[in-house]
């Protein structure tokens, strides 16, 4: 069930047709404003390392806002902070690695952002939002893919929300570009990274 659907109808000349919104009154009253629930949130990322097996991890420490309008998706809005030293792959070395100059540089740039511009429905509860990632200093485009999870009222009368989504980057577009070449060719870190995103959000009153 999306948060809205559409429905074809014969203009009055019946010359054309026209798209209306059809809005499920229980959708509709997800409209308003949320907080992001770090602790049952996750922003995560996968990444293709020594030409043969996948990394992950994630960021632990991370905050942000949406605004839902379950009339019009375009209206729709989010934003997010992650702080950098937060990343956790494991590995406390690697992870120190992430943090110095050859990657995030995280004394000099602490936080990543990111800030939407547009929001469209794909039809059912897929949407995408679109908006700008900023890494060091850097603000490029990114879309991301997402699917509404559904709505649920908590056991501490919390009404939250769910997504789920996912997008595709290359970290060199962000001056993400350390790398090492092995003796059997190719590189030690891919440069496309897959970025995740788990998200939980309550309704502010």
């Amino acid at each position: 069930m999306g948060l809205f659907t559409r429905r074809a109808q014969d203009t009055t000349d019946a010359a054309t047709a026209v798209a209306t919104l059809d809005v499920d009154p229980a959708l509709a009253a997800l409209t308003g404003d949320y907080v992001i629930d770090a602790s049952h949130s996750s922003i995560g990322f996968t990444v293709r390392h020594a030409m043969v097996t996948n990394v992950r991890g994630a960021f632990a420490d991370h905050e942000g806002t949406l605004h839902l309008d379950g009339a019009d998706p375009s209206r729709s809005t989010a934003s997010i902070d992650v702080k950098i030293a937060s990343v956790d792959t494991g590995i406390g070395d690697r992870d120190g690695h992430l943090r110095s100059g050859d990657f995030f540089d995280t004394e000099t740039f602490p936080l990543m952002t990111f800030r939407s511009t547009e929001a469209e429905q794909l039809g059912g509860d897929k949407y995408r939002i679109t908006g700008e990632l900023t890494i060091k200093a850097v603000t490029r485009p990114l879309s991301i893919d997402l699917e509404f999870g559904g709505s649920a009222t908590d056991v501490y009368g919390n009404e939250r929300v769910g997504f789920e989504g996912s997008a595709e980057i290359l970290r060199s577009d962000w001056g993400l570009t350390w790398n090492a070449a092995l003796e059997t060719g190719g590189v030690m870190v891919s440069d496309k990274v897959k970025l995740t995103f788990d998200i939980s959000a309550i309704k502010q009153a």
